[in-house]
């Protein structure tokens, strides 16, 4: 489990980077499948993301991208694929800074119906459902998405499809 400090969660290499493993779910009809998410205190204060949380103990990245999956959606049918991204973030969430080292999973799946089935605590008071989005909504969008490149991101997955190697994208601090 990451040791917790007064900056927000580090992982045990002492880095103070919170390792985490994210999913880029697309059903057949090539949507992506983010979680609206908001201030544990302030609704208004909302954004778009995609699912995924924290590693656990020993287990792998992709062990936790659909462990997170699983919790956050209820979909256990996926093909997980290759990394696809990475980035380094740092935000501030219920109270406390959270510095994050990201890896974003491709992963596909046939089913489209989500029931989150093991939510912690404060996942319980921030996550206020999910929505499956075209990318052409997501162009469109006016709403806070995270990555905030996702719609140009998402375009050129399905246009080029993976890269070769995981992308780096640029850090994000809000």
């Amino acid at each position: 489990m990451p040791a917790e400090t007064t900056e927000g969660p580090q992982d045990a290499s002492g880095t103070g980077l919170r390792k985490v493993a994210r999913v880029v779910l697309l059903d057949p009809r090539d949507r992506i499948l983010l979680l609206h998410g908001h201030e544990p205190d302030d609704p208004s204060d909302d954004w778009w993301f995609t699912p995924g949380g924290g590693v656990e103990g020993d287990e792998t990245r992709e062990q936790a991208a659909l462990r997170e999956l699983v919790e956050e959606t209820g979909i256990t049918e996926v093909e997980l694929g290759p990394v696809l991204w990475r980035r380094t973030c740092s935000f501030p969430f219920a109270g406390r800074r959270w510095d994050q080292d990201e890896w974003y999973y491709l992963a596909r799946t046939t089913v489209t119906r989500t029931r989150a089935t093991a939510l912690t605590e404060l996942e319980r008071r921030s996550v206020a459902g999910a929505r499956w989005w075209t990318c052409q909504e997501l162009d469109r969008a006016h709403e806070t998405v995270y990555p905030t490149r996702l719609a140009e991101l998402l375009g050129r997955l399905l246009d080029e499809g993976p890269p070769a190697r995981p992308v780096t994208l640029d850090t994000e601090i809000v």
